[in-house]
């Protein structure tokens, strides 16, 4: 069965950390631009960050170009997301995506991904 699952959730107060894990099973992530969307309560889904096939190339929002860094590991099958400095508008369930073909390049538009995971909650309160 191909799936993505996300990990590391959690409660965080502001200025905290989180690290994100997106695992792939089913499929190897090799080949595939991963990207990472994030969606809040009564709120569309929001593009966070992607990464290339090779990792080499990656891209953010620009509300979390800062504090926020997606890394892979293709050995492993992983695709990672750290954040730093949380904030409360960063509280929302976030999702990890597969791109829909095998694909060198980032991609921003949700419709560009044909596989998800089922989110991960960040809560960042005090």
């Amino acid at each position: 069965q191909v799936q993505l699952v996300e990990s590391g959730g959690g409660l965080v107060q502001p200025g905290g950390s989180l690290r994100l894990s997106c695992e792939a099973s089913g499929f190897t992530l090799d080949y595939y631009a991963i990207g990472w969307f994030r969606q809040a309560p009564g709120k569309e889904r929001e593009f966070v960050a992607c990464i290339n096939w090779s990792g080499a190339s990656t891209y953010y929002a620009d509300s979390m170009k800062e504090r926020f860094t997606i890394s892979r590991d293709n050995a492993k099958n992983m695709v990672y997301l750290q954040m730093n400095s949380l904030n409360l508008e960063d509280a929302a369930v976030y999702y990890c995506a597969a791109s829909r073909y095998y694909s060198r390049f980032l991609h921003i538009a949700p419709s560009d991904y044909g596989t998800w995971g089922q989110g991960t909650q960040v809560t960042v309160s005090s």
